[in-house]
């Protein structure tokens, strides 16, 4: 995929962002910055951009270690899922093993083994529900894992990217400021 320039505008100033990604989600994602950028400047009284821009950062990088924590707290979900699962799994093996005992030991006894089996065949069933449940939660959490990572690598993209455009603003303005003092000296 092609390096996508998109020209933008945050916070009154216009930058042509390069990225990866497509022109919509540059886009977005300076719309994004721009948005946090006025969210501060109206409650903080009279910070400058670079304040704004520092400001708008760390909530931004507040947000992604959130999100960061949320993919954590949904892994640990996943595994502790995946050991119920294990051990539903287990339980079903032991309950057919002792169900083959046990029919093994009371074969003289035809209608107790008729209860048997079909106490087995419910939990059987109950069993391939609950594994079936599992899995659709497991499935459910692995999706909502990979949404939150992709947003989290797209917010840490943002201020790379942001911070990028800092430095590079910063550089200019050295440079401006270096020849101003050799214009007046």
């Amino acid at each position: 995929m092609g390096s996508n320039k998109v020209s933008v505008k945050i916070y009154g100033q216009e930058y042509v962002i390069s990225g990866e990604k497509n022109r919509e989600q540059i886009v977005k994602v300076a719309a994004y910055v721009d948005n946090q950028m006025h969210e501060i400047a109206s409650v903080a009284n009279s910070c400058s951009v670079t304040d704004l821009a520092v400001l708008s950062a760390v909530n931004i990088a507040d947000e992604s270690f959130d999100s960061k924590e949320e993919v954590e707290e949904l892994k640990k979900l996943n595994v502790q899922l995946e050991k119920d699962a294990q051990h539903y799994v287990q339980l079903w093996d032991e309950a057919k093993k002792n169900h083959i005992q046990y029919k093994e030991e009371t074969q003289g006894v035809v209608q107790l083994s008729e209860d048997l089996r079909k106490e087995v065949a419910d939990k059987t069933e109950e069993i391939r529900e609950l594994r079936k449940a599992a899995e659709n939660t497991a499935e459910q959490i692995r999706e909502h894992a990979k949404e939150e990572i992709a947003k989290a690598e797209a917010k840490c993209k943002e201020l790379e990217n942001s911070f990028f455009d800092l430095q590079m603003e910063n550089l200019q303005l050295k440079k401006e400021l270096e020849t101003y003092k050799r214009d007046i000296e």
